[in-house]
């Protein structure tokens, strides 16, 4: 009975010795990061790495599980679910947080960047926190942009050279009030649409068109039911980095350092890899789909009429911010 009993009570030390390993190199925290995107596109590869990146360097104290695809819902529940706590991390467009937080919508307003490197010095400079800080406000918690490239028309109804040519085109958008803005001052039709129907609604002509990045379009595969590519480059697609403020309240500093690091990395990766693809993409699709580019005089016509639009929202964003976003860019007032 005694052999029995210290037996029973060997087995049950080292069953009690194996939990207490297995608790203590389990992750002191797990982030959920869920995102509508394909793992293929460059902001889901970025994803990856993040986690990676995270899980690595924190030496497993933190674990992330990347929710892709829409597995948990469209931008909008996403960005509901991170303020309620149910997700921890999201990269939503910029367009979708600005139903939540109105100043974000400023980075919609069409033709305000102009190029690569005034997104970059914009984004990631003071004017950048200061937007990415509106959000504290809803309880998340703005760390960065990542980014997937300026986003471009697509239609089939005619090539786009200029605003006139997207009179009476019926044209998705994102439910963004300053995007459904830019296109009716266009004069299109502008109709919101949740990301995951636009294959659909173009295939069976509930619109005509939509505008996204390059790499959006190719990933979706909207090439395969359009006719014309229109490299119009009038918005940046910014994805902001979010956290729910709770979850990155929970971290001590030094965990918090290697998310910052982690973050930032994965931005440039986003970058980067939109970079690397736009050109791949350009040359797969040329003969699928008609691509042409505007003239520096249709820009500055384009330009032209989108000045209404920064009008009508200069209250939304606010004056003040405005005014520094336009002095970050050059734009004069």
């Amino acid at each position: 009975m005694k052999s029995k009993l210290t037996k029973v009570s060997l087995v049950a030390a080292i069953a009690a010795a194996s939990f207490g390993m297995s608790q203590a190199q389990a992750a002191e925290y797990t982030f959920s990061f869920a995102h509508v995107l394909i793992e293929d596109t460059p902001n889901g590869q970025a994803a990856l790495r993040f986690k990676e990146e995270v899980e690595e360097k924190s030496e497993g104290r933190i674990q992330i599980n990347v929710l892709p695809a829409a597995q948990v819902g469209g931008d909008v529940e996403i960005i509901e679910q991170i303020q309620m706590g149910l997700v921890d991390i999201g990269i939503p467009p910029s367009a979708t947080l600005g139903n939540f937080e109105p100043r974000l919508q400023i980075l919609d307003l069409p033709f305000l960047l102009a190029d690569y490197d005034t997104m970059v010095s914009t984004l990631d400079g003071d004017v950048g926190r200061e937007i990415l800080d509106t959000l504290s406000e809803h309880n998340m918690y703005g760390v960065n942009f990542w980014g997937a490239g300026f986003r471009h028309m697509t239609n089939n109804i005619r090539p786009i050279h200029g605003p006139e040519d997207l009179d009476a085109i019926r044209m998705r958008t994102m439910q963004a009030p300053i995007i459904i803005s830019t296109y009716q001052n266009f004069g299109a039709n502008a109709t919101a649409m949740a990301f995951t129907e636009v294959y659909n609604g173009l295939q069976q002509g509930v619109v005509a068109g939509q505008e996204n990045p390059l790499a959006n379009i190719y990933t979706m595969r909207f090439h395969e039911v359009q006719d014309y590519l229109s490299l119009t480059n009038h918005a940046y697609h910014a994805y902001a980095a979010v956290i729910n403020q709770d979850s990155w309240d929970s971290l001590p500093e030094d965990l918090q350092a290697v998310m910052v690091e982690a973050f930032d990395n994965g931005r440039t990766t986003s970058r980067e890899l939109t970079l690397q693809d736009e050109e791949k993409i350009l040359e797969a699709i040329q003969d699928e789909i008609a691509i042409n580019e505007i003239t520096p005089e249709a820009r500055e016509a384009f330009i032209e009429a989108s000045m209404p639009v920064h009008e009508e929202y200069e209250s939304v964003v606010t004056t003040e911010l405005l005014h520094k976003v336009y002095d970050a860019v050059g734009i004069e007032y």
